[in-house]
């Protein structure tokens, strides 16, 4: 996997206003969905961000592409800050990153065949292509993706869900992309489906040398696709490392719930594991606890968590930082 970084995220805030039922005259309260988050995406690599729904996951995902306005921090796109950036400026970089949305059907506009989804892109970006010139590249994309190229005048409606997140990911790597977010592609499809769809995108992967931010909630799949996993919670970055040495060696007490949840497919060995639950609701963003913002469902939080935000620190790997008291084992 190459190190050059690609986009670098520094101490991203996403916040947006919220007026509580009864208070029509005070002034809108906060809604903290990304709070102070920072990494770098590698070219080529898949970095994952995993966490409970409503964690800000998709939050982050859109404030990357300035889909979202950030309120605060920085995304740099090899030398260029994003956040900055006029609408006709930030126009011209959209063909370097893409999303794959969550649901496969919704979003495709029914009005249009599967020829014209996927061109569509190309319209804005090359106008001079010729209709053929068009197809051709629509045809091509399509066979990348598993999609027979007969299909081309076909409606979504047609299509199983699988086959749309198809047509989804070939709208999306027609401009030959340098990232891609994929926000939860694979949640809404069945399990066989679910492998065809991972197995295609790291093959795209490989083919174009992409880089991918792949959003989750189900570890077992983040485990199989990414390089590097971050695990989030209630808009924070809680735990990054490398996909093996996180399952090895889970330094956060939320990582470690998530990864006692996995089912291993030996019954013995699945009886057998220790489990750690996490009890309780994840709270508000708009009431978020004060200190650590796991500390209310923590079974290791001690005085310390209530006052200070813990800072990120190496856990022992030069790839592996958390943001946690006790992630030495210390209670």
């Amino acid at each position: 996997m190459s190190k050059k970084v690609i986009c670098s995220i520094k101490d991203l805030h996403v916040t947006f206003p919220v007026r509580r039922k009864g208070k029509i005259f005070a002034k809108p309260d906060l809604l903290r969905a990304v709070n102070g988050v920072s990494f770098d995406i590698y070219e080529g690599e898949t970095i994952g961000v995993v966490g409970e729904s409503g964690c800000g996951k998709s939050t982050l995902g859109r404030a990357i592409l300035q889909l979202i306005k950030p309120s605060s921090g920085s995304v740099t796109w090899m030398g260029t800050e994003l956040t900055t950036l006029k609408k006709d400026q930030m126009l011209a970089l959209r063909q370097d990153m893409q999303i794959v949305f969550q649901d496969p059907l919704a979003s495709l506009n029914p009005r249009m065949t599967v020829g014209e989804i996927i061109a569509e892109p190309l319209r804005t970006f090359e106008p001079k292509l010729s209709h053929t010139e068009r197809l051709e590249r629509v045809r091509d994309v399509m066979g990348k993706v598993g999609l027979r190229t007969e299909y081309v005048n076909r409606y979504p409606h047609e299509f199983s869900g699988g086959q749309c997140q198809r047509i989804g990911i070939a709208r999306a790597i027609i401009l030959k992309p340098k990232l891609i977010v994929c926000d939860e592609p694979v949640s809404a499809l069945d399990v066989s489906i679910q492998a065809q769809i991972v197995n295609l995108l790291m093959d795209l992967q490989k083919e174009m040398n992409l880089s991918l931010v792949f959003i989750s909630h189900d570890l077992s799949v983040v485990r199989h696709i990414c390089h590097r996993i971050g695990v989030f919670y209630l808009g924070r970055l809680v735990e990054l490392a490398d996909r093996n040495e996180l399952y090895a060696n889970p330094r956060h007490p939320y990582t470690q719930a998530l990864i006692s949840a996995v089912p291993i497919p030996d019954p013995k060995l699945e009886k057998n594991k220790p489990k750690m639950l996490v009890e309780g609701d994840i709270p508000s963003p708009l009431d978020p606890p004060s200190g650590c913002p796991f500390r209310t469902r923590c079974p290791k939080a001690t005085d310390i968590c209530a006052t200070e935000m813990p800072e990120y620190e190496l856990a022992g790997h030069p790839n592996h930082t958390v943001a946690c008291y006790h992630h030495n084992g210390l209670s």
